[in-house]
């Protein structure tokens, strides 16, 4: 395997686990929390600003660790 090869399938793995990890942990619960359907609807639609903050805290750390680490 050549290493371009072995950091697709880790970034492929992060963004899968990543995923499940949120619709486990953050989706999952918010949907049911609620019992109407547009009360659903819109939690996962607010549930989406919890992800984009994962997503923006996790790319901001991996800029901040190839700045230090140059």
């Amino acid at each position: 395997m050549s290493t371009t090869t072995i950091t697709d399938l880790v970034a492929a793995c992060a963004g899968v686990f990543g995923l499940a990890a949120y619709v486990g942990l953050i989706l999952v619960p918010a949907w049911g929390s609620y019992s109407r359907a547009w009360e659903r609807l819109a939690a996962t639609v607010l549930s989406l600003y919890v992800l984009g903050v994962f997503v923006g805290a996790g790319v901001l750390a991996a800029l901040l660790a190839v700045y230090l680490w140059g």
